[in-house]
């Protein structure tokens, strides 16, 4: 464009000119032409190199960001340990820890756990999933939390933008006054087609307005954790995952409590095809008296909190509870993923042989756990993944 307007310049020079000395031909040597013809071979090299300047730029605002990112994951460790699987767990203070860099966390005192509220007990025969970093006999000191090292590869690889696409298969309890949600999830090693691509099971509870949303689950994500191993996470957003919330400890937020297990963790123990099946206890429960939307694991243990802080609508009580499957699919092409959800296979194959979510229940306001009432289905792609009801005395 900007050639062409020069060529619109010479030709008006070269007009004028002409109609001044009544010339018949262009005079090469005019000072003018002389110099919009420099002009333009100056402009054929600068743009260029302004160009490449801009680029190097960009590439080096992106580095020095990654770079700040990486130093805000990775605090000032008491003690640091190598855990079996081959992640860095840092021991941090736990008053250090990314939550308390958060403006509306400044000063917060940690709450202690709920008090317990009355379950229905249940028989769960599952082999109970486990981490096995502190086999070894090392554990983080009191007054610090675990944390798993983030490699500076992790932070630029998994984060591209290009068009995603998320399938889901779910069991939706909708209305008013929830305050907990929990289930066992059965546990998989999904297979993931693309580094950048996920598979997940987890549990969501959602405010009226859709906006404000945590979940807690495991996912098998390879270009965020550097292998195909089924992790524990939690996620929080304020706005629809728009500007807002991350994984885990990745920003200012979530609150971690627990120092013998850590979020990001490798899920040991994972399902069998029609053999031994493992599973993951969650529960995300409100405390009443704070607000505070707390996670528990296992039998009974708690890990950690959302401070009621973060929230508007989730500072009461939550609307929507999902129990079920997500995958990420980023398939520039456009056609499907071949990354599968839980075990790979259909609903309609059972116990054994689908994933499954049992002991599902919600907490009402009363304090009270109950069976979730009513609950619909949904899926996104069903001749790619499905959800159907079933019973088991188990």
């Amino acid at each position: 464009s900007l050639s062409l307007v020069l060529v619109q310049v010479i030709k008006f020079s070269y007009n004028t000119h002409k109609r001044n000395t009544h010339k018949t031909q262009m005079n090469l040597s005019s000072p003018i032409i002389h110099f919009l013809m420099h002009f333009i071979f100056l402009v054929a090299f600068i743009c260029p190199i302004n160009s490449s300047k801009t680029s190097n730029h960009q590439k080096l605002n992106q580095t020095l960001q990654y770079e700040e990112e990486f130093n805000k994951l990775n605090k000032f460790a008491v003690k640091t340990i190598q855990s079996l699987k081959g992640d860095i767990v840092d021991c941090v203070l736990t008053h250090k820890q990314p939550a308390f860099d958060h403006p509306l966390l400044k000063g917060h005192k940690l709450w202690s756990p709920p008090k317990e509220s009355k379950e229905h007990k249940q028989i769960n025969s599952l082999r109970e999933s486990i981490q096995s970093w502190s086999l070894s006999g090392e554990f983080c000191p009191e007054g610090t939390i675990p944390i798993r090292r983030t490699k500076k590869e992790e932070i630029k690889s998994w984060r591209t933008d290009i068009i995603q696409r998320r399938y889901h298969a779910t069991a939706i309890v909708e209305g008013d006054g929830y305050t907990g949600a929990k289930a066992n999830l059965n546990m998989w090693d999904p297979q993931v087609e693309k580094k950048d691509e996920f598979s997940a099971a987890k549990i969501w509870v959602i405010s009226q307005s859709f906006a404000e949303n945590i979940e807690a689950g495991w996912q098998v994500f390879p270009g965020k954790y550097g292998d195909n191993k089924a992790r524990l996470f939690v996620y929080w957003t304020v706005d629809g995952y728009n500007q807002t919330g991350c994984y885990n400890l990745e920003c200012p937020g979530f609150i971690q409590t627990n120092r013998e297990i850590y979020l990001e963790s490798a899920i040991d123990q994972t399902s069998v095809y029609d053999n031994d099946q493992c599973g993951l206890n969650l529960k995300i429960e409100q405390d009443t008296d704070s607000g505070n939307w707390w996670l528990g694991y296992g039998d009974g243990h708690i890990l950690g909190y959302w401070p009621n802080n973060l929230f508007t609508e989730l500072k009461g009580e939550a609307h929507l509870v999902q129990f079920g499957g997500e995958v990420l699919d980023i398939n520039p092409s456009g056609y499907h993923t071949a990354t599968s959800m839980g075990s790979g296979h259909f609903a309609e194959e059972g116990f054994g042989k689908a994933a499954f979510f049992s002991n599902n229940q919600v907490k009402v306001s009363s304090n009270i756990w109950i069976d979730p009432p009513e609950p619909k289905f949904s899926v996104d792609h069903p001749n790619c993944y499905n959800i159907k009801s079933g019973f088991s005395s188990e």
